[in-house]
């Protein structure tokens, strides 16, 4: 290990002033760099396995040749241009993203981060339905700014800090069909749902309650959204978790994935949402930028030639059925969104999994530890993971 590792895989508080980072986040004791596939490589020549992809991002592990030469070519040929100036290259990843999401969008707006694009899209709910109402579900996650946190679970206890939200919130509970009706009515705008709860445990929300969702913003007059920041872009097995329940949302926003390790995040909009835009409705700077916007046609590029969609879903299921050994007492989640249920706090689970050499996650829920590994995993690496669990014991 590392000479700055300790004991435990606990993230540790970083340095107040040396290294001039804004002390904000907690760090694992790992000493980063360099990727190669699905492994990191640290400065004192650790070769650890990643299981958790940068928080969903690599989902092309690292150093993926057709990632890497969209970005130098489109660099070389045109880093930036304004929205103000028509590229080719936008309108080619905008094309290429709504064909492979295979719903029934028909534009896409592109930003930068997925609480962005969680912002634009509830922007575009009440611009259409003119209601000051948003229902989300218990445990949710949808970013930091100002309406992605209002929607998300427990961030007014924690850390929201702005004076008020911007309208009125409601959570329904899980899986809870009988609370739709009470949570979304007339007076709402949209309902936001993660189809795969992400910090909330690598939590599946199944098809019955995702078309009940549905069913219920159609009989009010209310838009449904998908936040596919996180379970998007293929990390279900399939293109989408929508494709992948059979519901059809009025918006996605996805983001992670989207870019494999370049910041993007886009919208997808059906054509009634689409109907109701304007000039000048919505607005961004960097997003939709031609370097962005080469890496989502290399994203989509690399899934699609490398049957990435077919691998998450063979791998899914050999890390189901071989690794409920050791600790681990039960799986859920979909693709590889996995989340490993513990018999021991999924804290300790995951640092002696660190000092093995294999990097996962945690979440929200005590005993859940959440694997979000790149699509080029390996049977060999999942054989790892189930050798290591074994090792730590129950």
């Amino acid at each position: 290990m590392s000479a700055q590792a300790t004991s435990s895989s606990e993230p540790v508080p970083a340095p107040r002033v040396p290294d001039f980072l804004a002390p904000v986040f907690a760090q694992y004791p790992l000493d980063v760099v360099g990727g190669e596939g699905v492994w990191l490589t640290t400065a004192d020549g650790r070769r650890v396995l990643d299981l958790y992809g940068g928080h969903a991002v690599a989902a092309l592990g690292y150093g993926h040749p057709i990632w890497t030469r969209a970005l130098s070519e489109q660099a070389e040929r045109l880093s930036f241009q304004s929205n103000a100036v028509p590229i080719d290259v936008r309108v080619r990843a905008a094309r290429r993203l709504i064909r492979f999401s295979g719903l029934d969008f028909n534009s896409v707006f592109f930003v930068n981060s997925g609480a962005e694009a969680n912002e634009n899209a509830l922007k575009m709910a009440f611009t259409i339905t003119r209601r000051a109402h948003v229902a989300a579900i218990e445990h949710s996650f949808h970013g930091r700014t100002a309406a992605a946190g209002a929607i998300t679970w427990g961030a007014a206890s924690k850390w929201y800090a702005f004076p008020r939200t911007p309208f009125d919130v409601s959570f329904i509970p899980r899986r809870d069909h009988a609370a739709i009706a009470r949570h979304v009515g007339e007076h709402t705008a949209a309902v936001v749902v993660e189809p795969v709860q992400g910090v909330g445990g690598a939590f599946d929300l199944g098809a019955p309650f995702l078309q009940a969702l549905r069913s219920r913003c159609d009989e009010v007059g209310a838009l449904l959204i998908f936040d596919e920041v996180q379970c998007g872009m293929g990390r279900v097995g399939e293109a989408f978790a929508a494709t992948l329940y059979g519901v059809q949302p009025n918006m996605i926003t996805t983001a992670k994935a989207l870019g494999a390790g370049f910041p993007c995040a886009a919208l997808l909009m059906s054509p009634p949402v689409s109907a109701a835009l304007k000039l000048d409705a919505l607005g961004t700077t960097f997003g939709g930028g031609p370097m962005a916007c080469a890496v989502i046609e290399a994203v989509i590029e690399a899934i699609e030639s490398g049957q990435l969609l077919e691998r998450v879903r063979t791998l899914s299921a050999l890390i189901r059925s071989r690794c409920l050994v050791g600790p681990v007492v039960s799986h859920q989640g979909a693709g590889l969104l996995v989340g490993l249920r513990t018999s021991r706090p999924a804290k300790e689970i995951h640092a002696a999994l660190l000092e093995r050499d294999i990097l996962a996650g945690t979440s929200a829920d005590p005993h859940v530890l959440r694997l979000l590994p790149p699509y080029v995993l390996e049977a060999a690496h999942v054989e790892l993971l189930r050798d290591a669990l074994l090792d730590i014991g129950a």
